[in-house]
């Protein structure tokens, strides 16, 4: 099945074959991600949509992290995959503008002796108001993160955060501000 593979690439971004995604993440073989951000500004200032993945996920259950991310299947452009994960994960229908951001590798062990190792697509989202109906299989919570207060709180317990979720606040904060 498609949505089970994953799309290895070389750290260029050239693909170079398909994983189960299972396999890939035992193997720590280099895939492409992506990591969806939707954010709005108020008068106290950005406020960022955060989901706390559900427990039964395969890695890094319960933990904070962007509003969604995931792997796009084989010939799959980055906003028809978000867009599908979107809806997967916490039933937005809406539709969005997508601005897309950085690209950037990185390498993380995590729980289940499984590795992370992406090449990640940042996907910025800026919507005042989005409809949820969160998958229960996918997300135990949600809600809206205001800026200051996430930065403090992932300086004080970076253990409640999944292990890329600080470097994509960094890229979406340094995309933000120019």
């Amino acid at each position: 099945m498609l949505k089970d593979q994953v799309v290895l690439v070389t750290e260029k971004g050239e693909p170079i074959g398909l994983a189960e995604k299972m396999a890939a993440h035992q193997e720590g073989l280099l895939h492409l991600a992506f990591s969806v951000m939707i954010y709005r500004d108020t008068q106290a200032g950005r406020e960022y949509l955060l989901q706390q993945r559900a427990l039964s996920k395969y890695h890094s259950g319960g933990l904070w992290t962007n509003t969604c991310c995931s792997h796009p299947m084989q010939g799959e452009a980055f906003e028809a995959a978000a867009k599908r994960r979107l809806f997967e994960e916490l039933g937005i229908e809406m539709p969005l503008e997508f601005a897309m951001g950085d690209l950037f590798c990185y390498r993380a062990e995590l729980d289940n002796n499984l590795t992370e190792h992406e090449l990640d697509q940042i996907i910025l989202c800026k919507a005042d108001d989005v409809p949820l109906n969160p998958n229960p299989d996918e997300v135990m919570s949600w809600r809206w993160w205001p800026q200051q207060e996430l930065v403090s709180e992932m300086q004080a317990s970076p253990e409640r955060f999944t292990a890329w979720f600080s470097q994509v606040v960094e890229k979406v904060e340094n995309q933000l501000q120019h």
